[in-house]
């Protein structure tokens, strides 16, 4: 289903995050999970100088999550009319969707081998038809837990979930599809993402729960001594490396998307209490099975290939989304894989 009309209107107080990234000009764009966290964003930056389109079935991204002027096309990247209709005359494709849950990963593995894996070969295949550049959504969560900080491109990959394999096979086919076919691709391998539209719920990140929490009085929930580490990216920064993916020369890569600093979880918890201004109590619970201890990206490539610097610091970052009025959260289709261990 083709839907041209307006979808933003209600909640453009959200939309349109600061960059100063020269993003594409004068093409036609496909977000797929477009109606989700992270590609609606990038659809927001998109819309004003191309034409985009979004792709998304609304399993867990949401229509009002669309900006005005997009393109709403309501369906799943698997369907092969559905998606010849999405691409026919595309330049240029932000992948953002598919089953972005670690736990539900463990519980569906083929379900999520199916939306995660399966669906970015048939788009690929898609792209290549069109010869259409992709820019993909790849994960912190291909490297399992890390055997040295900061985390490069080329750390021993040993994903511990589904998810993670699912990521790890989608990163190598883009990087195939460059070698064997000449299409340029770029994954991004997102850490953890946070920032507006972000959802809240069982599986939703932890900044948005300690949020919650926080505002309906606490006690903030730490899994564990809260010495876990983690890097968290704000998503306006994400939004920057998917515009630089999409002009860079170099193609058939792989780049860490992070800041290349990292915070404990515990000290995130203190941090949320203290902007959200709540005094409410931090309890800790029994650590979960197979949580990674630490996590921290080595962005020296996104540096030196995209040109990407991270401007927006943590503690602005929560202190942005508390002071937000813009009630709207997607549903995650694009930004994090479970409470603390993001994409």
């Amino acid at each position: 289903m083709t839907d041209d009309h307006p979808r933003g209107g209600d909640h453009a107080d959200a939309r349109g995050l600061d960059t100063d990234r020269e993003g594409p000009s004068g093409e036609t764009v496909l977000v797929t999970g477009g109606a989700g966290f992270v590609g609606g964003h990038i659809a927001d930056a998109l819309v004003a100088d191309n034409e985009v389109r979004v792709l998304d079935d609304l399993s867990t991204g949401r229509p009002r999550i669309v900006p005005d002027g997009a393109t709403f096309i309501e369906g799943d990247v698997r369907d092969p009319d559905t998606l010849a209709e999405a691409m026919a005359g595309v330049d240029l494709v932000f992948h953002e969707a598919g089953l972005v849950s670690v736990p539900k990963s463990v519980d569906r593995p083929t379900e999520s081998h199916d939306r995660n894996a399966t669906a970015t070969v048939q788009l690929l295949e898609a792209a290549r038809r069109a010869d259409a550049r992709v820019v993909l959504a790849s994960s912190v969560a291909i490297y399992g837990e890390p055997e040295s900080i900061p985390v490069a491109e080329d750390h021993p990959k040993a994903p511990g979930s589904p998810y993670g394999l699912d990521k790890l096979a989608l990163d190598h086919y883009a990087r195939l599809y460059h070698d064997l076919y000449g299409l340029e691709t770029v994954a991004l391998r997102y850490f953890n993402i946070y920032g507006p539209r972000q959802a809240s719920g069982p599986y939703s990140g932890v900044i948005s729960a300690f949020l919650d929490q926080a505002r309906s009085g606490g006690p903030l929930t730490v899994e564990g001594d809260g010495e876990q580490t983690r890097d968290f990216v704000h998503v306006s920064d994400v939004v920057d490396a998917n515009l630089a993916a999409a002009r860079t020369d170099e193609v058939g890569t792989a780049v860490n998307v992070g800041t290349g600093e990292s915070v404990t979880i515990r000290e995130l918890a203190e941090t949320v209490r203290d902007v959200s201004g709540e005094d409410v109590d931090i309890v800790h619970t029994d650590p979960r099975q197979g949580d990674l201890r630490r996590s921290r990206a080595d962005v020296s490539r996104a540096r030196e290939v995209l040109d990407f610097e991270p401007t927006t610091s943590l503690r602005d970052g929560l202190a942005d989304l508390v002071e937000s009025t813009d009630p709207t959260a997607a549903s995650d289709t694009t930004g994090s894989a479970d409470a603390t261990t993001n994409r």
